[in-house]
């Protein structure tokens, strides 16, 4: 009985290097999701990121609880319902008014599939709630006065939402996601100087102009020609709570609590310590608020006996609750000075009466600028007033805004023109245009705590007159 041949051996040799092959193509193309933001259709996923990236236009809510509606409008912005999205968004407002994510959710689905600018906003949505919503109160405001008065040149302005944690890590995976999305003209963000200094050479790389409203560390200046903000950096503040001290308080000695593992208080740190000897001042003790087994009364001690006449308080985000300690063991013996960090509810709810007549430094104050047009359309979209991250967050936006508008609504248009040298707009704190550095040349205002109920409580902060 005859045997059938089977197929000759090169036959089996191709088989098993097509399977190869497909399974070469699953495994490094079909396993990666594409890039897709400009519809909000979907979450980034870049590869080897081990899921998407948390940024989103409308598809995904990144604050937690959202109300009903704002939930079903975002199902329907997934769905591509805009305008179902665009009644349970304004349903969602109506029943929390001061919510920025369904404000900008809700100019996103009234644009649908128009064509638009798209920029984003990074904000350290899971780490620090209530300083990223500030944030995008700010660029939510920005929006929605732009697109309701007919947008840049009859194009509206999209806008996503990115949350990068505040950690460099965080910092450079979304903004490797946004070089990547070609819609992307232009970021604000990102908050605190350690996210900004790991992502701004990404964003120099990928040619995407990013603007900081918060990050102050003087290491940010010159990173890129894509990299600017709208704050003025730790140089700045620190002349400013140095001059206090010297020419108000008239006590020259310092004692410095600050987190070494912070580029931004480690930066406030050295530019205050420069200004305070300029001035004729002296630091007598530096207090690391990071290190382990950290005790505030003991620590207070020691710079005491050291020779402190006054505290000054340049801590992060991440070390607010120990520099609070600092506050309530000092009992108000000594004066209290601090930077931008400090200006937090967490100080006049804790500190309370301990932190009475602390004087800090920010960026502005909404009462210093009681009769400025931003102030006035701030308090009516929102109900209560906002702070100096609002204000710079705004500032921001609007900058990229008339960088839009001159003409090249490119990534490297809007970076040509923020850098000519005759660059300017009007924001909520002023004029705002930039030096070469990136960097934008502006006063700090000082504001001091007292007791009233602005804030909700029986402190608040109100402003005094600059130092001399």
């Amino acid at each position: 009985m005859s045997q059938r041949s089977g197929p000759p051996p090169i036959v089996y040799i191709i088989l098993f290097l097509m399977l190869l092959g497909g399974g070469v193509y699953w495994f490094f193309f079909r396993q990666q999701t594409p890039i897709s933001l400009p519809g909000g259709s979907g979450p980034i996923s870049l590869p080897g990121m081990g899921g998407s990236e948390p940024i989103s236009t409308g598809n995904r809510a990144l604050t937690p609880q959202p109300t009903a509606a704002k939930q079903a409008g975002i199902t329907a912005m997934a769905a591509g319902n805009y305008a179902e999205a665009v009644q349970q968004f304004q349903q969602s407002l109506q029943e929390n008014r001061n919510d920025p994510e369904a404000l900008i959710y809700l100019n996103n689905a009234r644009i649908g599939t128009q064509p638009a600018y798209t920029i984003a906003v990074i904000a350290p949505l899971s780490q620090a709630l209530n300083p990223a919503e500030e944030l995008m109160r700010g660029v939510a405001q920005a929006q929605n006065q732009v697109n309701q008065t007919g947008g840049i040149n009859g194009v509206p302005l999209k806008v996503a939402i990115a949350d990068d944690r505040n950690t460099a890590d965080g910092a450079k995976r979304v903004a490797q996601a946004l070089v990547k999305d070609s819609a992307i003209v232009g970021v604000v963000g990102h908050f605190g100087s350690e996210a900004s200094l790991a992502a701004g050479p990404i964003y120099e790389a990928g040619q995407l102009v990013m603007i900081s409203p918060t990050s102050t560390s003087v290491a940010l200046s010159g990173v890129g020609n894509y990299v600017f903000r709208t704050v003025p950096s730790d140089k700045v503040t620190a002349s400013a709570l140095s001059r206090y001290q010297v020419n108000q308080i008239r006590q020259p000695k310092a004692a410095i609590f600050f987190n070494s593992q912070s580029d931004y208080s480690q930066s406030l740190k050295n530019e205050f310590s420069t200004a305070l000897l300029l001035d004729g001042g002296e630091v007598v003790a530096e207090i690391d608020l990071s290190a382990a087994g950290f005790n505030a009364a003991a620590q207070l001690q020691q710079a005491v006996q050291q020779g402190a006449q006054v505290l000054v308080l340049l801590s992060n985000t991440a070390t607010l609750d120990p520099a609070l300690q600092v506050v309530q063991v000092n009992q108000k013996q000594r004066p209290l000075l601090g930077g931008d960090s400090l200006y937090n509810i967490k100080l006049l709810d804790i500190g309370g009466e301990n932190a009475a007549g602390m004087v800090v430094a920010v960026p502005w104050h909404i009462l210093a600028s009681p009769n400025s047009p931003f102030t006035a359309a701030a308090r009516q979209m929102w109900g209560a007033d906002v702070n100096w991250r609002t204000a710079m967050a705004y500032d921001a936006t609007q900058a990229l805004i008339v960088a839009l508008g001159q003409g090249n609504p490119s990534r490297t248009g809007v970076q040509q023109a923020l850098a000519q040298s005759g660059f300017s707009t009007t924001g909520a704190t002023g004029v705002i245009r930039f030096l070469p550095s990136g960097d934008r040349n502006a006063p700090v205002q000082l504001v001091r705590v007292v007791p009233g109920t602005r804030a909700g409580g029986q402190f608040e902060f109100a402003p005094i007159a600059a130092p001399n």
